[in-house]
């Protein structure tokens, strides 16, 4: 049913009058008169009573007018939504990421955008990159941030930046007292490990075995800040993004000498979707504040 007829019945049950509500919505009083016709059509019912003192809602045409409201005050909020939407002054981005994702990309990218948008809100997921891919193909999540490759047949995905994969260990380790040190160093020590379904996890242990080395892991986790913090306290060692280095004064990188880990992060959306105004620019955003390396 077109609105514009319940809006009309509204005007004409707030003023009382079709010749007031006629010029309150800006028609003429024939066209006002035409479109409650219509609506009375639509019903097969007689909604107002047209009288000397001027026109009366009937008993049934009371029940139009108060389920009329609803209906109406719903749509203009729908559309005050969308518009909202539209204008970033509203609207929700889930995206989902891994453990170098969340702590030490995502934040300081939301921080930025909701500096111009701080209307957004964000619900952030943190998963392995498999798990976020299969939620962004599904639905469940707009976009995500993951490491390459993914099954990209569904997605559209735009390289983001090359994360270096370090060695770290407590600053009173001994390896962290020598310049550098060879792979074969590592051969029977104490790990801790990202899970070992991660991608990142795979990486590393696929650079090592062509290394000659074979990974000790004493205790797997999946965040790096935990991973850091187990480094401290326990005297292990790790492999982590250099991102997260800086962040715990207590743990210090170690170079191994021929070894490079590295990682591609990218954005993967579902292939075909539209974004929602909100993840569309915050997408935008991270494609232009972080470059391929």
């Amino acid at each position: 049913m077109d609105l514009q007829l319940l809006r009309s019945l509204l005007a004409v049950a707030d003023s009382g009058s079709i010749t007031e509500a006629a010029d309150r919505i800006g028609v003429t009083q024939p066209a006002l008169s035409r479109r409650l016709q219509q609506l009375e059509g639509y019903f097969g019912a007689e909604l107002l009573s047209r009288g000397r003192k001027g026109a009366e809602l009937t008993e049934i045409g009371r029940l139009v007018e108060s389920e009329a409201r609803i209906l109406v005050n719903r749509y203009d909020h729908l559309r005050e939504q969308v518009r909202a939407h539209q204008g970033l002054e509203g609207g929700t981005v889930r995206i989902g990421g891994g453990a170098t994702a969340v702590s030490f990309v995502l934040p300081k990218a939301i921080a930025s955008f909701q500096q111009d948008y701080p209307a957004v809100k964000f619900q952030l997921k943190e998963a392995g990159s498999i798990e976020v891919a299969e939620d962004v193909i599904s639905g469940r999540l707009e976009l995500g941030l993951v490491t390459l490759p993914v099954q990209d047949r569904e997605l559209t995905l735009w390289p983001l930046l090359s994360d270096r994969i370090v060695l770290v260990g407590p600053s009173n380790h001994p390896l962290t007292k020598v310049g550098s040190i060879r792979a074969e160093a590592l051969e029977g020590l104490a790990f801790v490990g990202f899970e070992a379904d991660t991608a990142v996890r795979q990486i590393i242990d696929a650079t090592l075995r062509e290394a000659g080395v074979e990974m000790n892991v004493v205790m797997e986790l999946r965040s790096i800040p935990a991973i850091l913090r187990m480094v401290a306290t326990t005297g292990n060692l790790a492999f982590v993004s250099q991102l997260g280095v800086d962040s715990l004064e207590e743990v210090r990188e170690i170079d191994v000498t021929g070894l490079n880990i590295e990682r591609e992060l990218a954005v993967i959306a579902k292939r075909g979707s539209t974004l929602s105004p909100a993840a569309h620019a915050f997408a935008t955003l991270l494609r232009e504040n972080y470059k391929p390396q």
